[in-house]
């Protein structure tokens, strides 16, 4: 069926519609998206996908609401918003559409439904309050993306319609980025994993390059490796491995007394020729080699053994 029209609702606008807007203007490009509250227009029909608005949820209908009572609700009862329901319908092609390859687009439809899609949904539906992000709560997505809103004195009669259109491509760009760092970090698992395995049972990981290696440390279970090492341009860095991605805790820190140093009184405090920088925090240390960088690595090593 070809989609000619995208129908959401007119007025404020909100994450929910706005981010629907993103995955459903990416797949139908060349339907038009209309904001309107027209009954003609909210009736489903074919070649028109309806989305927050029109009462009902019916997928072969292709209208997608949440405000009717009682509400579409996820297996855990947890509940969606229109967003959820385009994910939930629409995700697995726009994943494609987003050249994510074939084999990982179910675990990052998944991870994306998780971490991005679904705190969108409780928000939208009152189900979570926005004060759980603390001092944060005004620099959240949704928050952000309502300051794009017209100001109440704006008397432009296309005021909402003009912010949503310009806040879209905005919306687009972060959801687009966070599914390109969702697929970099599939790419980046099987890379890790085969480090892993080199590795062994040293607690030194080396990677060719920098590039996300949390979710392969905790898939294969490598508990005993304490740092990192890759080339980073014309040197090499060292690595601390965070306990989890809630906090900047390591399984290990590099030693003291590296803190904060630089250049000839790094090399002094470590005795490695060719140790540049450490910073004060202890999470990482650059060497303008591979032979220096993986001497500082045994040396930190050997204090953590040595505690």
């Amino acid at each position: 069926m070809t989609i000619s029209h995208l129908v959401t609702h007119s007025g404020g606008f909100h994450a929910d519609e706005m981010l629907s807007s993103v995955v459903l203007t990416r797949l139908y490009p060349d339907a038009k998206l209309t904001r309107t509250r027209d009954r003609q227009w909210i009736t489903p029909a074919a070649g028109k996908i309806i989305y927050d608005v029109g009462g009902a949820y019916d997928g072969e209908a292709q209208i997608f609401d949440h405000h009717q009572r009682p509400g579409p609700l996820r297996e855990d009862e947890q509940p969606f918003s229109s967003f959820g329901l385009i994910w939930k319908h629409y995700g697995r092609a726009y994943l494609a559409a987003m050249d994510v390859p074939e084999q990982d687009i179910e675990e990052i439809h998944g991870s994306f439904d998780e971490k991005f899609v679904l705190p969108i949904d409780l928000l939208d539906n009152g189900a979570m309050d926005p004060s759980v992000a603390g001092p944060l709560s005004a620099l959240t997505l949704p928050s952000l993306l309502g300051s794009l809103k017209p100001v109440f004195d704006d008397a432009s009669p296309t005021a909402d319609d003009d912010g949503f259109f310009a806040a879209l491509p905005i919306a687009r760009s972060f959801v687009e980025a966070f599914i390109g760092n969702l697929a970099a970090k599939y790419r980046a698992q099987t890379i890790v994993l085969d480090a892993i395995a080199k590795a062994g049972t040293s607690p030194i990981l080396e990677l060719p390059m920098g590039m996300p290696f949390r979710s392969a440390l905790d898939k294969a279970e490598a508990d005993h490796i304490l740092f990192m090492v890759n080339p980073r341009g014309d040197d090499w860095a060292l690595n601390g491995i965070n306990l989890s991605s809630d906090t900047f805790d390591q399984r290990a820190d590099l030693p003291a007394a590296w803190a904060g140093l630089t250049d000839a009184a790094l090399e002094e405090a470590c005795g490695v020729k060719g140790a540049k920088f450490c910073h004060n925090a202890r999470f990482i240390a650059v060497a303008d080699s591979r032979e220096a960088i993986l001497q500082m690595a045994e040396l930190a090593v050997k204090e953590v053994q040595q505690v």
